[in-house]
């Protein structure tokens, strides 16, 4: 960690300080939501729709990877945070070590598991016999590839944790613009359909994997990747999967909860399913642009917790005023021109109702999502393994009932609906544990102001 960083952590303004963090995640991420769009797009092509659906089935195998890497790069990285505000710079270097083999033996174990079992996974993941060829092919590769990719997820949070909130970014841009020229090449030049646009994922996530390392191994002061500060005491072990744990378990939950939800969806026709599947797409781009605010965060709030109280609680402050001014901004583009977004993917005049419908609804809970966000962040930050656990499973507990009550007393509407409901109790949920959280710290928060 370098002067620059140290004084963002420090000493400057909390505006500055978090804009400093959070703009670069916030650009990484929505660079991620280009990416899924071009992606497509590449093997749109094609004009094969087995194969675009082979791309859609693998993407709970995808969260998965995905999850492992947060697991271990979250758990460490705001631990890492911690350790730093403490000023304990050995330990961080033997939990950055920790990190990055440990990651690397976890997608190991899941390619050793994992490819044996391929043809039961594909079955698993709804392959139909048009597309099992080509899912098979996409899982194969992405196996393969697994510890590449566990590892880009985990270094990604581990480069952040430090405050290199630029270094993050470019690694996470580099992964996207490698994984676009590999696409148009593998797509256009060498004909390689769907093993050409996985193993330029698993390329793409090497690369960057191979950027974030050199930071560590020789621009940083205390990350390393060094194999002899490896070390897996009950005390990295404990801190490390106290907030892992929950990281992973709400990733699978909400592979899971797409699942039910498309499960009730399919009920009301291919429109219904369509249009959520449109709105849910633009939903994304200002979803992430939220996540990566809450996200980029996280390391300040971490090394502050430990450090300076008062300025983690000035900065959780500010960092609720920055969800609902942006929250506001995009509700009002929303209302005004939902018709024009949804007719950027189809003509169909049910479509673009039905789109706009669910865009209006599911917009209405953008600044609860948010807020629940920051919620699980401030609970990671300041090791509530129990609250951030609570977070993490509230949210998919509350949607299955609400589903199927909304869903026998309203139909479609009540369907489109409980997704509201359920981001509304989860807010509540995150938001009592909060202010326990903060009567807990309030006899050391007063004794700072005096």
């Amino acid at each position: 960690m370098d002067a620059e960083n140290l004084y963002y952590f420090e000493k400057a303004p909390v505006a500055k300080a978090v804009a400093h963090f959070a703009v670069p995640m916030m650009l990484g991420t929505s660079m991620n939501v280009i990416y899924s769009i071009l992606n497509a797009y590449f093997l749109g092509t094609l004009h094969n729709t087995a194969m675009l659906t082979a791309l859609a089935l693998t993407l709970p195998l995808f969260a998965i990877i995905m999850a492992l890497g947060n697991l271990i790069g979250m758990g460490s990285g705001t631990f890492i945070s911690r350790l730093l505000g403490e000023k304990r710079y050995d330990d961080v270097k033997h939990v950055s070590s920790f990190a990055f083999y440990s990651s690397l033996v976890l997608g190991l174990i899941l390619m050793a598991v994992g490819l044996p079992l391929i043809e039961l996974i594909v079955h698993g993941l709804g392959a139909t016999p048009d597309s099992f060829g080509f899912t098979k092919d996409y899982v194969t590769v992405m196996l393969i590839g697994s510890p590449f990719v566990v590892l880009f997820f985990t270094l990604e949070n581990i480069v952040r944790s430090e405050g290199a909130a630029m270094t993050s970014m470019i690694g996470m841009i580099l992964s996207v613009v490698v994984n676009i020229i590999l696409d148009a090449l593998v797509i256009f030049v060498f004909h390689w359909d769907v093993i050409g646009v996985a193993s330029a994922t698993v390329i793409s996530n090497l690369v960057a994997s191979i950027y974030y390392a050199f930071h560590m191994g020789y621009k940083s002061q205390f990350l390393t990747v060094s194999v002899k500060w490896f070390k897996a005491t009950k005390d990295i072990l404990g801190n490390v999967f106290k907030i892992g744990v929950p990281v992973f378990i709400m990733s699978i939950f909400l592979g899971a909860m797409s699942l039910i939800f498309n499960h009730f969806l399919v009920e009301y026709g291919d429109s219904a399913v369509a249009a959520y599947g449109i709105s849910s797409r633009l939903l994304q781009f200002p979803e992430f642009i939220l996540m990566g605010l809450c996200e980029g965060v996280v390391p300040l709030i971490a090394f502050s917790f430990t450090a300076d109280k008062l300025r983690m609680k000035n900065t959780i402050g500010f960092t609720i005023k920055a969800i609902v001014g942006l929250a506001v901004v995009f509700g009002i583009v929303v209302y005004l021109i939902s018709d024009h977004l949804i007719g950027l993917f189809t003509n169909d005049p049910q479509l673009i109702e039905m789109g706009s419908y669910i865009l209006h609804v599911t917009f209405l809970s953008l600044f609860i999502t948010g807020m629940t966000t920051l919620f699980t962040g401030v609970f990671q930050a300041t090791a509530q393994g129990t609250a951030a656990f609570i977070m993490s499973i509230i949210q998919g507990i509350t949607l299955i009932p609400v589903l199927y009550i909304a869903n026998q007393m309203n139909g479609f509407h009540g369907v489109v609906w409980s997704l509201v409901i359920a981001d509304a109790a989860a807010f509540l949920v995150g938001a009592v544990m909060l202010y326990v959280l903060r009567n807990k710290l309030q006899p050391e928060l007063e004794s700072l102001v005096q």
